[in-house]
């Protein structure tokens, strides 16, 4: 025998009812008339062909099937209730996929995403860091950041951030190696260097920006990943030779400082990526602009910290190289 199934009403009617154990309390809740609790009743009784409720004096109680019956209808009803509410809530809220380097999600990204947060308390952000280009044509995320030229086919693609490239130590290094009096000092100090070629401007190219010639490069710590570097040299283990996305927090801090006023401009730049044709979707629009917005505060300071002088450590021994 096929199962026939009520209406929303008549099953709403059976659950006021059978809480209050009153059509008249069970009328008031739902803002109908008794009658109308009477009536979708009789109806669910009429098509299931059970009696749900019988009369005991001036009150109703449940009969046996419906003792059976209300305990289902009541958590249909109660998780029906719960789901919609959270499927409302998720409209309410939108998800962004973000994709970009794990570097400049360190040390860049992740520090300033709580005023994203703040503006954009409804879009919930996703980050998701990888050396690899996603394809964000075919949707394994709604927008990146990418370090390079700014063509990518089928992506839209806006300018984020140039940078500066320059060597970097902590205060504590000075204060135990001295201070270099010129950029060849720092053939005698131990240098942070990737080990990866695919990342220009490398020390060769900073030396030769300082006028420097170098034959044989000294031998150091080869990292794979410009955050290891950055952190070696902020653990007072070498100079790195540092983005300034990657380091002017630290450099405003204090706890790294720039080394000479020579710096390369990075053949490669930040650009913010989504597919072509998403660019004006509210989510990435709103991501996109944000970012620029702090790109812009960001661009200030690095100009600012690129002009500003050394900072001398206050205990730096005399400005003498290691032999």
């Amino acid at each position: 025998m096929p199962i026939r199934y009520p209406p929303m009403a008549a099953l709403r009617a059976l659950d006021a009812a059978a809480r209050f154990l009153s059509y008249t309390r069970a009328a008031h809740e739902l803002n109908v008339s008794q009658s109308a609790i009477s009536h979708q009743i009789r109806h669910l009784e009429n098509l299931w062909e059970l009696r749900l409720f019988e009369r005991q004096g001036r009150r109703v109680v449940l009969t046996p099937e419906g003792q059976m019956l209300v305990p289902i209808v009541q958590q249909f009803l109660e998780r029906l209730e719960d789901t919609l509410s959270e499927l409302q809530a998720d409209e309410q809220h939108q998800s962004l996929r973000v994709s970009l380097l794990r570097s400049f999600a360190f040390k860049w990204l992740v520090p300033r995403l709580g005023h994203f947060n703040r503006r954009y308390p409804e879009i919930e952000v996703w980050l998701s860091t990888t050396d690899e280009l996603v394809d964000l044509v075919g949707g394994q995320a709604d927008i990146g950041i990418r370090l390079g030229h700014g063509v990518w086919p089928g992506l839209h693609s806006v300018l984020l951030l140039r940078e500066y490239v320059f060597p970097v130590c902590s205060p504590r290094f000075l204060q135990q190696h001295g201070k270099p009096a010129h950029p060849a000092d720092l053939l005698h100090y131990p240098l942070l260097r990737r080990y990866t070629q695919d990342i220009t401007p490398r020390w060769r190219d900073w030396f030769r920006a300082a006028g420097v010639r170098v034959g044989k490069m000294p031998r150091g710590n080869l990292l794979s990943d410009t955050s290891m570097a950055i952190q070696a040299a902020l653990d007072d283990q070498g100079v790195a030779l540092a983005r300034s996305a990657h380091v002017n927090d630290d450099l405003i801090s204090g706890r790294l400082v720039k080394l000479f006023t020579v710096h390369c401009t990075s053949e490669v730049a930040y650009y913010v990526v989504c597919a072509q044709g998403q660019e004006e979707q509210k989510a990435i629009k709103a991501f996109r602009e944000w970012l620029l917005d702090e790109a812009a505060v960001a661009q200030a300071e690095f100009d600012a910290v690129i002009r500003a002088p050394i900072p001398i450590p206050a205990s730096s021994e005399p400005d003498t190289p290691l032999e």
